[in-house]
This record gives structure tokens, C-alpha cells and sequence, in this order.
């Protein structure tokens, strides 16, 4: 392992994370933010990551192509609930097997804030809002999510694309304020 990978494998995880906060304080989820992705630099992912830097993609990807899956993958979304991976179990009904259980908002939220920060760590200045979408578009016909999930993920992303970041984050903002007044009230 050369010392540049892991120099600059450390660097983009750091960058990406730093982003996710940032976007995830903007919101309102301090704690989500400051905690973001910090299996990350754990032994059983910051080393697959240091192997398989490109600085362009996923080391993920790469271990996944080189062993047919990413254990390191496996690790991180075993512990990450932003991701909706997290949430796929056995369903009650025996009949549909694997399937995608709802995530709770601030999670939602958070994995906006993950696609958006991942999308401008890979792409750089050819970031665009549209890109989250984009990137999601490529693999939504392949993901198991719950279905209310998805249509909010994608009520997010299509805001992200055609009014901003700005108006997109305010919405968001909103809807976990209106979750937290209606904890608060139950």
C-alpha cells in the first residue's frame, strides 16, 4: 500500500464528510452530521479504501469487481443507517421475501446529504445539482426501497435538480421541524 493512497484516501473520506456535515448542519441534524460515516476510517474500511483508492469512484466498487462483492461495503451499511441498504429485512409476509422498510426522515435527509457530498468529491467542477438525481437514476431500477421511501428520495432529488440547493434545503428543513412538532405532541 503506498503512503499516497492513504493519504489521499484519508483526505476524500475527510472532505466528503466534512460536506455531509456542513449540508446536515444547514438542516438542523447536528448529531447526524458530527457522526456521518465514521466507520469510515475503522481498520475494516479505511484499509479496502486505501487498496482500492482511484480518487474517481467507490474503492467499494473496485473491491466488488475484484471479489464479485465489498466486504467492506457490507460492513459500512450494517452500521449506517442513511443508507436505505440498512433497511432491507425479510418482510412479515413469507410470500415477498427481501423488501425495503421505511426509513425515518432525518435519515432520508441524510442520505440526500450523502449522495450530494459524494457527487461533488468524485465529479468536482463538474458538479451539478442535477447530479444526485442523476447518479440515483442510473441505479433506482436495481434498489430494494420501500416505496414511500423512494418517492421521497425522489421528491428531493428532482427538487435538488430544478430549484437548488438553497430552496431544497429549506424544505427539508421544514419537514423535520414538522416530524419534531409532531414527537413532541404525541
Amino acid at each position: 500500500m503506498e503512503s499516497i493512497n492513504i493519504w489521499n484516501h484519508f483526505k476524500t473520506i475527510t472532505e466528503h464528510k466534512l460536506l455531509v456535515m456542513e449540508n446536515c448542519f444547514r438542516v438542523g441534524l447536528y448529531r447526524q452530521g458530527m457522526l456521518h460515516d465514521l466507520s469510515k476510517y475503522s481498520p475494516e474500511e479505511f484499509w479496502t479504501g486505501v487498496r482500492y483508492y482511484q480518487g474517481n469512484r467507490s474503492p467499494n466498487a473496485a473491491e466488488r469487481e475484484a471479489f464479485g462483492f465489498s466486504k467492506a461495503w457490507l460492513h459500512h451499511k450494517g452500521r449506517n443507517k442513511h443508507h436505505f441498504e440498512y433497511w432491507i429485512d425479510f418482510s412479515v409476509n413469507k410470500e415477498e421475501g427481501l423488501v425495503g422498510h421505511e426509513m425515518p426522515l432525518n435519515y432520508v435527509v441524510e442520505m440526500v446529504m450523502d449522495r450530494i457530498a459524494a457527487c461533488k468529491v468524485y465529479k468536482g467542477k463538474d458538479y451539478t445539482d442535477s447530479s444526485a438525481l442523476e447518479y440515483y437514476q442510473r441505479e433506482s431500477r436495481f434498489i430494494v426501497i420501500h416505496p414511500r421511501t423512494r418517492a421521497l428520495l425522489e421528491r428531493l432529488l428532482k427538487m435538488l435538480a430544478h430549484k437548488g440547493e438553497r430552496r431544497t434545503f429549506a424544505y427539508m428543513r421544514k419537514l423535520l421541524k414538522q416530524e419534531a412538532a409532531k414527537k413532541r405532541s404525541e
